[in-house]
Parts: structure tokens; sequence; C-alpha cells
């Protein structure tokens, strides 16, 4: 604010009296107030930048861990390309805003054209934003799937589709480009007008003293009012140059926050207790779940598991074998009845402290990209390189393990794609031995493996029988067998339940399941 009246005072010096030591004064004056100006502009920058890159940390932080809080069912809903685009993209642009916009806003006194501009300008970024998360989304589920793409041949199918969602995202980003290329000239004629007339008063000024608005103009007024003028517009300028990331930010905010305002559907009751040890009773009482509305999974489903017992389901795809076992670790909450463990609700024990007395071997294994070592440990702390050893051991996985060349510290790529399907799954059974559950849940976990793997994990199952509680859902029946109790689910409903024997001897449906199969693998070794 005082540099324009300076350099209007230097150039009244120069056309009056031209006292050398006055502009000598008022020159040394003016390049310290721009040495300090510069300061300023540098510390400035910097405090932006660290501030605004905390906050981008924080809100990616804040938007991951609130992912983290969602239910099975929430996150069932969301592509996982949108929730990788809420996480990277959208703070990128929010960060943006705190880092260069909002300075600008602070030094613009003319925000109405901004604010009367944002009417129109909002709805093309949701536009804009909506086609990049569908882009994003699109090449997330089939970057995962290009396999099977090429198994069926469907490489110019996907193409074509890739390549209609790049045009819909190109034509969006057209059209907000036509947008702001509209709002730039304006102020840019704004500037100009203003200029004309300074140049209109100033011409006069520079000739002889003038009066404008009953004030007298001089030259000095001029200079100074141009530099005030400038001054006002620059920062406009400025701003029609960034209200496009302005408005980007405006909008990867709304979509941010719409994730934020998801209130997690499964969280810990007020009450809630933590639960430090577990001994394995489990029992359903008149259990009934619905995914969606009226669409009942389950339907009075009551039974009881014994502490170190094990038990086995069986049934028909889409039964409600899975959704037990879900339910049981509390992925999902139910609609009615109640689910206890060692006789206390689940709803009323901690999430976290419950799902750390269980382990779990699912039919698709996940393997984190790393080592074999950081795979196994995951979430235990304090965990030698013996106890991986003997975790190993135990389910049998120390032999191939061994041959590896790099041992425990053998790279493991995205998903375990480096390895078998049978190794995958002997490593995840040794990550769940090693935080010795008090129940182990095994969910189709011999399914795609071959015979051998197989024999294995059956082999260790053995060991761990009336150690701990087990439950195993399972087609093949030859696997269950030896199961203290086997429960036949059919649409939701429990047919029947006994052990191997009990249930051939009802020759009911689990006999004619069994016999189906039995037939059918004499027919395979004959």
């Amino acid at each position: 604010m005082v540099s324009p009246l300076l350099v209007a005072d230097i150039q009244g010096t120069i056309k009056q009296s031209f006292e050398l030591s006055r502009l000598y004064s008022l020159v040394a004056v003016y390049a310290g107030i721009l040495a300090v100006s510069m300061v300023c502009t540098y510390f400035q920058a910097m405090i932006l930048q660290k501030t605004g890159q905390k906050i981008l940390s924080q809100i990616r932080l804040d938007t991951f861990t609130h992912i983290e809080q969602l239910s099975h069912a929430q996150l069932n809903q969301i592509p996982v390309g949108k929730l990788v685009t809420r996480v990277t993209n959208d703070p990128n642009s929010i960060s943006y805003l705190f880092t260069n916009i909002l300075v600008t806003l602070a030094k613009n006194s003319l925000v109405i054209f901004p604010i009367i501009f944002q009417k129109f300008s909002r709805h093309v970024h949701r536009t804009v934003n909506n086609a990049r998360t569908d882009v994003n989304t699109y090449l997330s589920e089939n970057l995962s799937g290009m396999k099977v793409t090429q198994i069926f041949n469907q490489e110019q199918r996907k193409m074509d589709e890739f390549l209609a969602r790049s045009k819909r995202l190109e034509k969006t980003k057209m059209n907000r480009m036509f947008v702001f290329g509209i709002f730039r000239p304006m102020v840019y004629m704004l500037f100009v007008t203003s200029n004309l007339f300074l140049f209109y008063i100033g011409c006069k000024g520079y000739i002889k003293d003038t009066t404008f608005l009953g004030q007298t103009i001089t030259s000095e007024t001029v200079v100074a009012f141009y530099m005030y003028i400038s001054r006002f517009f620059n920062p406009i300028q400025a701003l029609a140059e960034q209200f496009d990331m302005l408005e980007q930010s405006f909008a990867a905010a709304e979509k941010i926050f719409t994730i934020l305002d998801m209130v997690p559907e499964v969280v810990d009751e007020p009450d809630a207790i933590e639960l430090k040890e577990m001994k394995g009773e489990i029992e359903f009482r008149d259990v009934w779940f619905a995914y969606n509305p009226g669409e009942w999974v389950l339907k009075g489903v009551s039974f009881h598991v014994y502490p170190k017992q094990t038990v086995a389901f069986v049934g028909a795809t889409g039964s409600g074998k899975s959704t037990i076992l879900s339910l049981i670790c509390r992925n999902y909450d139910i609609q009615k009845g109640q689910i206890l463990i060692d006789g206390i609700d689940i709803r009323h024990i901690k999430i976290a402290s419950l799902r750390s007395h269980f382990g779990q071997m699912l039919q698709d294994v996940f393997l984190f990209a790393g080592d074999i070592r950081s795979n196994i440990v995951l979430r235990s702390d304090n965990v030698t390189d013996e106890d991986v050893w003997q975790a190993c051991r135990y389910v049998n996985a120390d032999g191939f393990v061994r041959k590896l060349d790099g041992g425990l510290d053998e790279a493991v790529r995205e998903q375990g794609n480096n390895f078998s399907a049978g190794q995958r799954q002997l490593l995840s059974f040794a990550r769940t031995i090693l935080h010795k559950p008090s129940v182990m849940i095994l969910d189709e976990a011999t399914a795609n493996i071959d015979t051998e793997t197989e024999v294995l994990i059956q082999d260790s199952l053995e060991k761990m029988k009336n150690i701990r509680t087990m439950l195993i859902v399972a087609h093949r029946l030859s696997t269950i067998q030896h199961a203290d109790n086997i429960i036949l689910l059919s649409h939701g409903e429990i047919m029947e339940q006994g052990t191997h024997q009990e249930l051939l001897h009802l020759k009911g449906r689990y006999y004619q399941l069994y016999t189906l199969q039995f037939r059918k693998q004499q027919l395979q070794e004959s």
C-alpha cells in the first residue's frame, strides 16, 4: 500500500525540484520495502506449502480411516476405483485451495464476480469429477480382470468401452474450458477499461493540473492511482486464472465429504467391553438376517457350538453358510435374534476385541506386496523369525518356503501372483496360526487348491482338533466327516444337524448329497 505513494513522491521530486538527496532517500526506502516484500513472500509460500501438505495428509488419513470403519455392506456399494480416487486424486485438488487460492481470495476485494460465476461453474466441475471417477473405476476393475478379458478374447470390446468413457471425460473437460474461457476475458475487459479511463484522465494531468469530481488531479496522483488499480485487479486476474482450480477443489471436497458423511453401520455400543479371553462357545438364537430389506438370507437360525468343537456348515450355494461366518465376526449386524460368544451378546463386545480372537482362512487369499515375513506377521507385535518358522512348520508350509532363494525375505508381488494358489493358502494358514486364535474360521479354504496341498491343510487341521473351536464351510463332504457337528442349511434355514454318521442314518438331504458326491468320486477314479 505504501509503494505507490513513494513512486508518486519520486515522480513529483523529479518533476518539480529534483533534490538528489531526497531522491536517493526515497529510492532507498522503496528498495527496502521491495526487499521486505520479497522476504515476506518467501515465508508466505513456505508456510502455505507446509500447511497445505499437512492438510492434504490429514484429509487422506481421515478418509482412509473412515473407509476402514465402514461395514462390509457399505463397502460393497462403492467401487474400489471410486474409493481410490477419493483418497488420492481428490485431496490433491483440495490442497491447491490451501496453498494458492485462499491467498488470492484474501487479497481480492472484488469477490462479487467469482460468487456470481460460481453458480454456473460448479455443475461443470461436478460432471468432470464424475466422468473422471467413472474412468478410474473402470480401469481399476478391468486391470484386475485383464486375464479374464484375454481368455474370452474381449480386448476390442473393453477398448471400445474405455474409449467411450475417455471421450465422455474429454467432452466434460472441453465444456469446462468453454465456461472458464468466458470468465477470464470479462476480468481482463474490466482491467483494460479502467486503464483507458485512467489514461484519459492522466493525459490531461500531465498537460496541466486538472480536476475530477471537484478534486485536483496531478501527474503524481495519476501514477499512484495507476499502481493502485494494477494492485486491485492483479488478484482478480490471478483468481481468473485459478478459478478453474478453485471450483475443482470445491467439487473434490464434495466428493470426499460424501464418503466422510457416511455413518458406519457396525459400531461399538457405548457399553461395549473388552474380551480379554475367549473360550470359543458360540450360540445363535433365532437369528434373522437380510442384506437387503425383506430379502431374508437367514430365517430363525439357532444352533450351539461348544468350546473346542469342530462344526461344519454344508448346503447349496446361497443357503447362508458364509453369511453365518460373517455374522459371527460382526461384519454385519443382524436384524432379529441374538449371537452370543461365551454367553455375551457380540454387540456388547468391542469390535476390535471380538475380531482379535478369530482366525480366518477364506477361499480367495489376499497377500500384500512385500515379503513372506510381513504377510505372515501382519498384525502381530514382538514376533521373532523362530515364531514365524514354527507357524510355517505347523501348517506344513516350511517345505516350500525354505526352497525359495530369499526364504522369509522372498518378495511377494501384488496379491501374491508369484505364488501358486496352494502356496498362497498355506501362507494364509501360517498367518492365521501365528496369531493363536481362539476360533478358527475356514470358508471354502480348500476349494481352489491341489490335492497335495489339501492333504497338508487337512493334516494341520487334525492337529488343531479339540485344541480350539473350528467353524468350517465346505462343499466337499469328504473334508468334514470328522466334525463334531454338521449343520445342513437350505434357503437360510437349518434342515438337519448331527455327526456324519447320524446324518447318514437319517437318510435325508445330507445322505443324498453325500451319496451323489461319493458316486461322482467313484466315477472319476474309475
